[in-house]
């Protein structure tokens, strides 16, 4: 076998989005598309078996990817959502098809994508790993000399006689990790997935990935948008977008390139339209009055928000993390309780001092709860601005965050001697 376990050339993926019907708002207009219905269903069927680039319900996930990855390499895939990071993950796992292009995999394949992918509902947790196992090749021999080492890693020794279907999302994430990384597959795939677990067994986890593949020499394809987690693991990286591939390299040129993309997605306003009376409380709509600049090193939020019920110590939380997704800091506006409770609309300000944020984009989350960690809603990542000036611009050595923090007071020297 060469050097080259994965080679990917010139892959495409292309799907078919609904074909939407215009409706009619006269009844006159109705009854004409009740008799022009048959030709119109025709229309359709045959639109539906053509996929014309001029066809606006052709989408492209994948366009043209081509790459290699050689044994015992750990190669990062990163992207925004829809750049085509889990498509191209589903095809070389083969559960989906490609449109077109050559792929040429040379090793067993082991792939952790979807909460509960590979595991019958109906099967316990032992029952699930020898099947797992044995749909990889192994013997029965060589299922039971790893299933102590299974299970114990995936820390559901208690229900593991249990039918999955009554796993929680974390639990089918942790023995299917387990499974996936304790069968010795030559190639392990690794998406977004982790995000489920908890702290500690994501640290597990990243940890394993890396023993697997610089100790055991097993190629590993990682999906994240962690991207600190990125750079630990991956020697190289791709960087996604649109399908396409943008750029291979470096994980650390990759990762700058990415992020520094990032910068034209900047989002001030976020809105929903309230759902039901069910819902004791929502958030409408969050607008940021910086408009994404941030000029000031100060965060000014216009937040409205509707509630039918009474709760005498709630409270809201604004959450800031950055462009890779890293926690920063958390902000609870005073005064407490903050909420008044009517079936009307009503309208907050909050104005969150910022630290010395080194220059970057950064997301904001909101979250309203009490005391007793009940949540009452949470609205992850719906705005984001960026720091466009702090007090390390005048140092000669760029401030990376992933290397340095994400904070950067000012600070003076004195020679005394």
């Amino acid at each position: 076998m060469n050097n080259g376990v994965i080679k990917v050339e010139n892959l495409s993926k292309r799907y078919r989005l609904g074909l939407k019907e215009k409706q009619s708002d006269t009844l006159l207009g109705q009854i004409g598309q009740v008799i022009r219905s048959p030709l119109d269903n025709l229309k359709r069927l045959r639109d539906l078996n053509r996929f014309d680039e001029e066809v606006e319900s052709v989408f492209w996930a994948l366009k043209d990817v081509s790459f290699e990855v050689k044994e015992g390499e750990v190669l990062g895939i990163i992207g925004k959502n829809g750049a085509g990071k889990s498509t191209l993950l589903k095809i070389l796992s083969q559960i989906t098809e490609p449109t077109s292009g050559k792929i040429e995999i040379h090793g067993r394949v082991a792939s952790l994508l979807e909460v509960g992918t590979g595991f019958h509902p109906e099967l316990s947790g032992r029952e699930n790993i020898y099947m797992n196992g044995t749909i990889l090749g192994m013997t029965r021999r060589e299922i039971d000399s790893k299933l102590d080492e299974i299970i114990d890693f995936s820390g559901v020794e208690k229900f593991i006689d249990t039918p999955v279907k009554f796993y929680s999302s974390g639990m089918k994430v942790r023995l299917g990790f387990s499974v996936a990384a304790h069968l010795d597959p030559e190639i392990l795939i690794i998406d977004e997935v982790l995000a489920v677990g908890d702290y500690e067994f994501q640290k597990k986890c990243l940890g394993k990935v890396e023993d697997i593949s610089k100790n055991q020499g097993r190629t590993v394809l990682f999906v994240s948008h962690n991207m600190a987690a990125v750079q630990n693991l991956c020697s190289e990286a791709i960087f996604l977008e649109e399908g396409k591939v943008v750029s291979r390299g470096a994980t650390d040129e990759i990762i700058d390139l990415y992020l520094n993309s990032a910068t034209n997605y900047l989002n001030s306003h976020w809105e929903v339209k309230p759902t039901s009376i069910e819902k004791k409380f929502e958030f409408l709509r969050v607008n940021s009055l910086i408009k994404g600049k941030q000029p000031n090193h100060s965060l000014e939020l216009e937040i409205q928000y509707i509630s039918h019920f009474n709760h005498e110590d709630a409270f809201l939380a604004i959450d800031v993390s950055s462009s890779d997704g890293t926690n920063i800091f958390q902000s609870i506006p005073e005064p407490r309780p903050f909420l008044e409770f009517s079936s009307k609309i009503s309208h907050l300000k909050a104005l969150v001092a910022l630290p010395p944020l080194v220059p970057g984009v950064y997301k904001v989350s909101i979250w309203a709860g009490t005391d007793y960690s009940k949540t009452l809603d949470w609205q992850k990542n719906i705005l984001s601005f960026e720091i466009i000036d702090s007090p390390i611009n005048s140092r000669t050595l760029p401030h990376r965050p992933i290397n340095h923090g994400y904070f950067c007071p000012p600070a003076s020297l004195t020679r005394v001697s």
